[in-house]
């Protein structure tokens, strides 16, 4: 299932990482949160087969303990990540969550679907347009000496100064950008030559799957995580497109189920943060929400627990040197407002509205401490159509696509030209496409200041982001003379692209 991802930052402002830090300590009330209750989705037995979280203390004593009750209440463990005290379970027992609760030394818990287990939602804006052959040909035909065949439609790279940065410093292999998505098609001539796939893994369980191959998506229908890949680095090897950072590695770390829902759900999320860290990862690229809940309310002692959980692992992998990028939502919404409307939660089941403060319910992983937050910018430079956006949640812009902005291109199309799985190419627009911008030209800081900690990467995007303010006129979107969005804030920081648009030629010349 392909969400509208709405997206809210947590980690830019000290007052709103503490009220994160409080609301996991003494939760607070949220703004009309849902009942917590996991659904009675039932298997044919007529018992409910849900996965869990269970968070503890980190003390091997502790964790015994509790994987003993964990059976004990009827439960079975899929993995446990010690290091960081989040076990992930499967249990038949309705009331699982409930009973771990009580367990000494269990700090949360709770169901992580509100659906059975079957044999994520990602953020990208409108199907996906592919590029025919005959279309590619003509194309081909366009393209300046130096330049990929299909590059003169690559309106962002220019955008961002990507295309002269190549010329500098494409990137050092040295540097892996992890693509926490529905998979990478590793075989598509652009993303075969930097691929590493011994940093790649297959996530959907819970517990990583090392096998060859197991991080291929699941079918052609998966193609958002092909489509990040070669945003981020495809080669400059005479075919079809460049990514921004065509000399860095990329790798795929699976996590979105294999049929056709694609839902990302927490224990994926989870294993995909520490798997990233524990194996290397400079940087990650998150373009999804973590299903089922857009947003989790810490009232509700289900949501509290996935917060929790994935809370863990994503600060597991900072502090293991990995830098999380993350898209902002294509809902339009200012997500410094008081009040939101979350009309599709919980996504694996029967959604209902309901109205939460995201000061209070968080949008993970992008809500958390320490993730960059980005929104998106078309060919004009100004924000995208669809964009979410906000004033101390926004950190950075990137290239994201607008259909109703048109670049002088061949195709005149304003979206964002990159790889699809089967060795095709596509357009896609979205933050979803804009948030593997920012990473890309994270991962060329990377390669010019190998010893960077992920906070000082951050401040470095944020230092070279080129900001045009907030727009003079009212903002208009889709040009149907309706206000469709309102920017706060001045030239240096304001709510449509936070310190402003990344810049990739000032990441290796500055």
């Amino acid at each position: 299932m392909v969400h509208l991802r709405s997206r809210r930052r947590l980690a830019l402002a000290v007052p709103v990482v503490l009220s994160l830090t409080a609301s996991l300590g003494l939760l607070p009330a949220a703004a009309s949160a849902a009942p917590g209750t996991a659904r009675a989705a039932r298997t044919a037995d007529g018992e409910p087969n849900l996965a869990y979280v269970v968070n503890t203390r980190t003390d091997h004593g502790t964790i015994e303990s509790v994987q003993r009750e964990i059976v004990h209440n009827g439960g079975s463990v899929v993995a446990s990540y010690d290091r960081i005290g989040v076990i992930v379970v499967h249990s038949a027992t309705a009331d699982f969550a409930a009973r771990m609760r009580a367990v000494r030394g269990v700090e949360s818990a709770g169901a992580t679907r509100t659906a059975p287990l079957s044999a994520a939602g990602t953020t990208d804006e409108g199907a996906v347009q592919v590029l025919s052959t005959a279309e590619a040909a003509k194309l081909a035909k366009a393209a300046t000496p130096g330049e990929e065949p299909l590059e003169a439609d690559q309106w962002d790279l220019r955008a961002i100064g990507a295309d002269r940065a190549a010329r500098i410093n494409p990137g050092s292999s040295r540097v892996t950008v992890g693509v926490i998505d529905t998979g990478v098609d590793d075989t598509h001539p652009d993303i075969a030559p930097n691929f590493s796939a011994s940093q790649s893994a297959n996530c959907v369980s819970g517990k990583a799957d090392t096998a060859y191959g197991a991080w291929r998506p699941a079918d052609a229908n998966h193609y958002h995580g092909t489509h990040v890949a070669g945003e981020i680095a495809a080669a400059r090897n005479g075919t079809g497109v460049a990514g921004v950072a065509p000399g860095v590695k990329v790798a795929s770390i699976t996590v979105a189920q294999p049929d056709s829902t694609q839902l990302f759900y927490p224990e994926s999320v989870v294993c995909a943060f520490v798997f990233a860290a524990d194996h290397g990862i400079q940087i990650t690229n998150n373009s999804y929400y973590v299903d089922p809940w857009l947003y989790n309310c810490m009232d509700d002692p289900d949501q509290r627990a996935i917060v929790d959980a994935v809370n863990r692992a994503q600060m597991y992998a900072q502090r293991k040197g990995t830098l999380n990028v993350a898209s902002a939502g294509n809902s339009n919404d200012d997500l410094d407002a008081h009040a939101l409307v979350d009309g599709s939660s919980p996504d694996d089941s029967t959604g209902t509205s309901r109205t939460v403060d995201p000061h209070e319910c968080f949008d993970v992983p992008t809500q958390l401490p320490g993730v960059v937050t980005v929104s998106a910018v078309g060919v004009k430079g100004t924000k995208s159509y669809y964009s979410s956006y906000g004033l101390g949640v926004i950190d950075v812009a990137g290239p994201g696509g607008d259909k109703y902005q048109i670049p002088d291109t061949p195709s005149k199309n304003g979206r964002i030209l990159s790889t699809l799985p089967n060795g095709q190419y596509g357009f896609l627009q979205g933050t979803s496409m804009a948030s593997p911008h920012v990473a890309a030209v994270a991962a060329l800081l990377k390669s010019a200041h190998p010893n960077a900690t992920p906070a000082q990467l951050q401040a470095l995007l944020k230092a070279e982001a080129d900001n045009p303010g907030c727009p003079s006129e009212p903002y208009d979107g889709n040009g149907d003379g309706v206000v469709d969005a309102t920017c706060v804030g001045g030239e240096r920081v304001n709510g449509f692209y936070g310190f402003g648009t990344v810049d990739a030629l000032a990441a290796v010349t500055k």
